[in-house]
């Protein structure tokens, strides 16, 4: 079970948005957004946290992402959000109720400073492995900022006890912040102070036998890494959800060349191993063993031959371990998802849209979708994740 004597969560003084200024500064996650998308996002809006996530955009385009001139910048315009007010901090350690909801779906979590040294003793579970660049660009920009400032989406398993708490808490005051965003996601948020409340929020987190990470794995290997050179900071922003209000969303693969093939002759090499079936509409998949490939202006489904879907364990045995060993591998020349330059990921929450138009822009060769796995099994790397994260600041 791991060092029980560290605690699973506690509270923390927030950084939040002064009143009002919500909607102006709340941002989608980091890597959401592409550097370019970004810009447009924050035309004419000085206030946008994407300042801070994206400090790229406040530089020439040309210029690296990890620049040390990107980190200088992001440290730059936070500290000019507190210093002008823009953001201000809870006088007192708190934990807050983090709301979303779109139309008549909703998702309340809690939202803790995560204990690194739960995380190192696994009782913070992870499912992937990092990509080295990007663990190191959420590092650099910790260490830049002195602050976590993107929550870790963490699962717990529901109860009812915390159900009842975080019903109470709701119910017992209006929220402190709350307003909808331009995706039609509205959010809210209460501000848990009274001492009391804290302590039974902590003692039932910690009834908990583990949390796990639904999405973040990079900001939470990032904080470890702190840690190791600053054993002070030993917590992490994260938000917290029960596990039966979550929706697995795909997390799609996207490469840049086709291992200097030509389209027909990858194919042919991909039918080797995969039925192929052209589809007029874009394919995302609805049960396992099959695909949607998105290549020169075409969607196809690809089903997975019959002799090639076992694997050793219910790992090897997961649609995205089956597509890296029977495609990505053998046709692409792909044997390092974490450090293959060649390879990236492009979150659900963007559509089938944004695969079609990064193959169409050039910018990348071909798109593949898996199918997404439902809660209760490993998730391979789908993500259940709200398009714009709470800009609360664990310091």
């Amino acid at each position: 079970m791991g060092n029980r004597a560290v605690k699973l969560i506690q509270p923390f003084a927030g950084w939040r948005p002064r009143p009002g200024s919500a909607p102006r500064v709340a941002a989608p996650p980091y890597d959401v957004l592409s550097s370019a998308e970004a810009r447009q996002r924050v035309a004419g809006n000085p206030d946008s946290f994407l300042h801070v996530s994206k400090a790229e955009i406040n530089l020439d385009p040309a210029l690296a992402p990890d620049d040390d001139r990107v980190y200088q910048t992001a440290r730059e315009r936070f500290e000019q959000m507190r210093r002008t007010g823009l953001l201000v901090q809870d006088a007192t350690p708190c934990l807050y109720i983090y709301r979303l909801a779109v139309g008549q779906r909703e998702q309340v979590g809690v939202v803790v400073a995560a204990s690194v040294a739960a995380y190192r003793d696994n009782r913070i579970r992870k499912h992937e492995l990092t990509r080295p660049d990007k663990e190191n660009d959420r590092t650099r920009l910790a260490e830049a900022l002195l602050a976590h400032s993107g929550p870790v989406f963490l699962i717990h398993r529901q109860t009812a006890e915390l159900d009842a708490l975080v019903a109470r808490i709701r119910q017992s005051a209006p929220p402190d912040e709350a307003f909808q965003a331009d995706d039609g996601v509205h959010h809210s948020l209460w501000v848990v102070r009274d001492p009391g409340q804290i302590e039974s929020l902590v003692t039932l987190f910690e009834e908990q036998p583990r949390l796990y990470i639904a999405d973040g794995h990079h900001r939470s290997a990032a904080a470890a890494r702190i840690c190791v050179t600053r054993p002070a900071a030993d917590r992490f922003l994260a938000v917290s959800f029960p596990e039966n209000q979550l929706k697995i969303l795909d997390y799609n693969r996207v490469v840049r060349d086709l291992n200097g093939l030509t389209v027909p002759a990858f194919l042919h090499e991909v039918g080797r191993r995969f039925h192929l079936t052209a589809s007029v509409e874009a394919v995302r998949p609805d049960r396992a063993h099959s695909f949607g490939l998105y290549v020169a202006g075409q969607w196809y489904r690809l089903e997975l031959a019959p002799e090639y879907r076992d694997g050793t364990d219910a790992v090897t045995r997961l649609d995205v371990a089956l597509l890296d060993r029977h495609l990505l591998q053998p046709v692409l020349a792909i044997h390092d998802l974490r450090r293959d330059q060649r390879i990236d990921f492009v979150g659900g929450i963007r559509g089938m849209a944004a695969l079609e138009a990064l193959v169409d822009s050039g910018k990348m060769a071909a798109a593949f979708s898996p199918v997404s796995h439902p809660v209760g099994r490993i998730a391979g790397r789908g993500r259940c994740r709200p398009d714009h994260a709470p800009q609360i600041h664990l310091v």
